[in-house]
């Protein structure tokens, strides 16, 4: 078999792996003297304080103001602070990896809405829009957007970015990974508060990157955009939509050198980026070589010997007009610590239902088809340890078929506290959920730009195990850092997997 040479995407995938050897030299200390701050600031701009819309009974004389207060603030407000003796840290309802917050908030508008014409950066602190370009802007958005179908009909979008220093000062190069979860937690975020408050989050992808960041006045080597969505009002009749595709491919690299550690984010970022040559009637530009690896059988892991256990469809009920979902977004916190107790059966199906089989809650008004990139590339293995009437072992989920079948025979307890870098949470959790996807497959459909559509979607199934665990007492936390290779080896999961993302879950100590 011949030599075949990664792509950049995948070459960033391997040199930010962890590995028990070489940790500690990757863990370089922390200079607190530059440690970034969370916000950004804007001295000149009209600010719009959104606050007073979150008030029971105030807003009713603008509602789409209100609407739009409330969505922001599910998707990304502060809904908890710890008073720390130096300066409090602020909490928000996207979970963030070391607390870092690496994302920007920036709102579009089109002449004939409520809210004037322009850009906005959502300023967490206050809670406020301040306008950052008074103008029509719209149209630039759809051509940086290359048209998409959903920006003809809204007026109103949200444009996600990444600040990459504030994730990198901690995380070094594997900050890329965490940026893209971060992400994907919000933008599951957005998904849910839009059903709330009558709007559907359209997810857009595929976009020309340089276009988008000078649209936005950003520095491409401090920040960019990873994310646009198109709100619909569906009180608007014209604005009910059909879905759309929220991906288009990027090239694939393969000519990239030597790259320094300390580069390696920025050029993953960079090799990912779409520009208006890479598209040729949506198509790809890449190497002919490259080749789509077959897909994996429907009866993927039905071993002849394996346990297979068929899940029940247990549904978590969010209450009139979606108030208790509400609640969840605004109460999640990731849990510390775990008590080591066992969870119930009807739970684990309860998380795996509400991640994955969203249809299965259009009739309590959620959207039955939510808005991803492409969640069929990612897969998904449980390791339990402490489920009644469950044996323990590590399962590959069925999704289609809202089945586990067993893949290994084993408490992984001590294992599972190793791989996941000796932290506790690891260990003494019921359930660690595993994402992973085949990056060669997934590159060989997207280009590099595959990476970043991988890692969102990870985070945003993440996301909603996250609210589900929450509304059902649980606790719950998300863990970005593991030993890769060893997960694969230890769990049985095949090598052409790579982990994406771990989510932990279990009773609160």
């Amino acid at each position: 078999m011949g030599f075949q040479q990664l792509s950049l995407a995948q070459h960033y995938h391997e040199r930010t792996k962890y590995a028990p050897e070489t940790l500690a030299q990757q863990a370089a200390p922390l200079d607190w003297s530059r440690q970034p701050s969370p916000y950004k600031t804007y001295p000149l701009g009209s600010v719009f304080s959104l606050k007073s819309f979150l008030e029971p009974g105030k807003g009713a004389a603008h509602p789409y103001w209100q609407r739009l207060s409330r969505l922001l603030y599910c998707t990304y407000g502060i809904t908890g602070v710890v008073p720390y003796p130096d300066q409090p840290f602020y909490m928000r309802a996207a979970p963030s990896a070391g607390g870092l917050y690496p994302a920007e908030i920036y709102v579009l508008t089109r002449n004939d809405t409520a809210i004037p014409a322009g850009i906005y950066n959502y300023q967490v602190k206050d809670h406020a829009l301040v306008q950052v370009w008074q103008s029509y802007c719209w149209s630039a958005l759809e051509a940086a957007c290359l048209w998409h179908p959903a920006l003809e009909r809204t007026h109103i979008a949200l444009v996600v970015t990444a600040v990459f220093y504030r994730s990198a000062w901690r995380y070094g190069d594997r900050a890329y990974r965490r940026i893209c979860l971060d992400i994907g937690h919000l933008l599951g975020n957005v998904e849910l508060a839009a059903n709330i408050h009558d709007f559907r989050a359209h997810l857009i992808g595929g976009f020309v990157d340089a276009q988008m960041n000078e649209l936005l006045y950003l520095d491409p080597e401090q920040e960019g955009v990873l994310a646009v969505v198109a709100l619909a009002n569906l009180l608007e009749v014209g604005e009910n939509l059909s879905t759309f595709p929220a991906v288009l491919p990027s090239a694939t690299c393969y000519d990239y050198g030597a790259i320094a550690s300390g580069e390696l984010l920025r050029a993953c970022h960079g090799a990912s980026a779409l520009t208006s040559s890479d598209m040729i009637y949506g198509m790809q530009t890449a190497s002919p070589s490259a080749k789509e690896p077959p897909a994996p059988p429907a009866s993927k892991y039905k071993f002849p010997f394996g346990l297979r256990v068929s899940l029940s469809k247990t549904i978590i009920h969010w209450e009139t007009h979606l108030a208790a979902l509400q609640q969840t977004l605004l109460q999640r916190r990731s849990t510390r610590q775990y008590s080591g107790q066992a969870i119930e059966m009807d739970q684990l199906a309860a998380l795996l239902t509400f991640a994955y089989h969203p249809q299965d809650y259009r009739d309590q008004g959620l959207d039955e088809c939510p808005s991803f990139f492409d969640p069929t590339l990612v897969e998904t293995f449980i390791a339990v340890t402490r489920v009644r009437e469950l044996e323990e072992g590590c399962y590959y989920y069925a999704v289609a078929e809202h089945e586990l079948r067993q893949i290994r025979f084993k408490n992984f307890q001590e294992q599972l506290h190793f791989l996941c870098l000796n932290q506790d949470l690891g260990r003494d959790a019921a359930v660690v959920i595993f994402h992973t996807a085949n990056l060669e497959r997934a590159i060989a459909r997207y280009g590099d730009r595959a990476y970043r559509y991988l890692h969102m979607d990870a985070g945003h199934l993440g996301q909603r195990l996250n609210l589900a665990a929450t509304a059902l007492g649980l606790g719950v936390s998300g863990i970005g850092g593991f030993f890769d290779d060893q997960v694969n080896d230890l769990l049985g999961i095949p090598p052409e997997e790579a982990v994406l993302y771990i989510t932990t879950v279990g009773k609160a100590a």
